[in-house]
C-alpha cells in the first residue's frame, strides 16, 4: 500500500469512529444519561460515583484536528466526599 492509499484509508477510518469528547458532550445534555457516566467512573475509579451536577463546560478549536471539549462535574463518591471530575 503506497502513502496515498494509506492516507485515504486513515481518513476513512477517522470518519467511521466518534470521538470520546463528542460522545460525552452529547450524552451529558440530558440528566437522564448521567447513569452511563456514573457507571463508567465507578468502574474506572473503583468506587461508587454519583453525579450531582455539571458545573461548567468549555471548548477550544485552533484547527480541525486540534479540538477539545471539557466538562466539569460535581460528584459524590461512596464515602460521601465531593469530587470534581474533569472530562
Amino acid at each position: 500500500m503506497d502513502k496515498k492509499e494509506e492516507d485515504q484509508r486513515m481518513k476513512e477510518l477517522k470518519d467511521r469512529y466518534i470521538r470520546f469528547d463528542w460522545a460525552i458532550k452529547r450524552l451529558l445534555r440530558q440528566k437522564a444519561n448521567f447513569g452511563v457516566l456514573e457507571g463508567f467512573l465507578t468502574v474506572f475509579l473503583g468506587e461508587k460515583i454519583t453525579i450531582v451536577e455539571l458545573l461548567e463546560s468549555e471548548g477550544n478549536q485552533l484547527s480541525e484536528d486540534d479540538k477539545f471539549n471539557r466538562v466539569y462535574a460535581k460528584a459524590l463518591n461512596d464515602k460521601g466526599e465531593i469530587i470534581i471530575v474533569k472530562i
